[in-house]
């Protein structure tokens, strides 16, 4: 899942950084609020982690503007030192989703990010479960037929990019952005080698190639 943070306080950025590339997100950073609109009106998504004292462009006045474009639904996550009740209140109906003030413990970080996008993805229980698989955002753990499957980071990203849209196609810019976001992703056959090792792990018709587009998963025949 690809999170943007846009923090201005360095060193809790780094903190925010090393805790959620520990979870298996790709994380895209910025510092102020000019930038992360311009970000915003030209790239993808799934989350966004929002200071509200930023340079350039103020994050409320960012959060507003993003909520004015109106498509634009990515979840938004508060992060802010403003304990005031009235801030919160301001800030949520500007269109946050959620509101954490500092100092938070990492783990309710975590725990508020997998809520957030359970509920943008339209789902309820964390477990994610298609034709045999089943994927544990919580734990990143991965079952086949209830039998435990290794998995890398990368790998687990893909699959789990795959299982939050079951039988719809995911194109390769996406995927690519989602694992990589503005970082050098390596080998231009980098997710073929990922596709080849998760089909020898959950079997080879669960992942269709869509030539020319991206790929899906599908239910076993």
């Amino acid at each position: 899942m690809r999170v943007l943070l846009i923090e201005d306080d360095r060193a809790l950025a780094r903190g925010i950084h090393v805790a959620l590339r520990g979870e298996g997100y790709t994380l895209d950073w910025l510092e102020d609020g000019q930038s992360a609109a311009h970000a915003l009106r030209c790239e993808r998504f799934d989350l966004v982690l929002l200071d509200l004292g930023l340079p350039r462009l103020d994050g409320m006045a960012l959060l507003r503007e993003l909520r004015s474009q109106g498509e634009n639904a990515v979840p938004v996550l508060v992060l802010t030192a403003r304990d005031a009740m009235e801030d919160r209140i301001q800030g949520l109906d500007a269109g946050a989703d959620d509101y954490l003030v500092k100092p938070f413990d990492v783990d309710e970080l975590k725990a508020r990010i997998r809520a957030l996008l359970r509920r943008s993805q339209g789902r309820a229980q964390p477990l994610l479960e298609f034709s045999g698989i089943t994927l544990d955002p919580a734990t990143q753990q991965v079952h086949r037929n209830a039998q435990p499957v290794s998995m890398t980071p990368m790998e687990y990203q893909l699959l789990h990019q795959l299982m939050i849209r079951p039988g719809v196609v995911v194109t390769r810019e996406r995927l690519s952005s989602a694992l990589y976001g503005w970082q050098d992703s390596g080998p231009g056959n980098t997710l073929e080698v990922l596709i080849h090792n998760l089909r020898k792990k959950l079997g080879s018709e669960l992942i269709r190639t869509v030539r020319g587009v991206g790929y899906r998963v599908e239910q076993s025949r």
